[in-house]
C-alpha cells in the first residue's frame, strides 16, 4: 500500500493526473482522494526532494493505492500526468502527519473511479438475475 500526493495548477489536471494513473499506470486506489492544503503539500515535497520548488500549487490531494511503493513510482514514471505526483514512503518524517490529515480531511470533489468493482467470478449469461459486478456502466443490456 503505497500513499500517493498530488499536486497541481488546478482541480482538472488533479483529476487528469488520477484518471491517467488509474488508466494507463493500472494503479487501483483504495481511498478517495482527500483534500490536501497546498502549502503543505509543498513543504511537504520540498522535504522529500530536499530542495527548493520552481513553482507552488493552488491544489493537491492525497489518496492510497493498493499496489506497493517501489511498483507505484515504477508505474508513474512510465506515464506523464499533467501534475506532480509524489509517492510518500512511510520512511519519510512527514508520512505520519499527511496520514493524520488525511484521517480528517474532506473529500475531493469531481472524482470517479472508472474501474469496475468485481465480487469474484463474474458470469455473463443475460438471464442471470445474480450479478456480481456492482458497477451499473457494465451490463446495461439487463436493465
Amino acid at each position: 500500500m503505497a500513499l500517493i500526493l498530488v499536486r497541481g495548477e488546478n482541480n482538472s489536471k488533479l483529476l487528469n493526473a488520477i484518471a491517467d494513473m488509474e488508466r494507463h499506470g493500472n494503479l487501483n486506489l483504495i481511498t478517495k482522494p482527500k483534500v490536501v492544503d497546498a502549502s503543505f503539500a509543498d513543504s511537504l515535497v520540498e522535504n522529500i526532494l530536499n530542495s527548493k520548488l520552481r513553482t507552488k500549487s493552488n491544489v493537491a490531494t492525497a489518496f492510497f493505492v493498493k499496489e506497493d511503493t517501489t511498483l507505484s513510482i515504477m508505474q508513474i514514471k512510465k506515464i506523464h500526468p499533467p501534475a506532480h505526483v509524489v509517492v510518500v514512503s512511510n520512511e519519510y518524517d512527514d508520512y505520519a502527519e499527511l496520514e493524520k490529515i488525511l484521517s480528517t480531511a474532506k473529500e475531493f470533489s469531481g472524482y470517479h473511479s472508472h474501474k469496475a468493482v468485481n465480487d469474484g467470478i463474474i458470469d455473463y449469461k443475460i438471464n442471470k438475475k445474480d450479478r456480481h459486478i456492482k458497477n451499473d456502466k457494465l451490463n446495461s443490456y439487463n436493465k
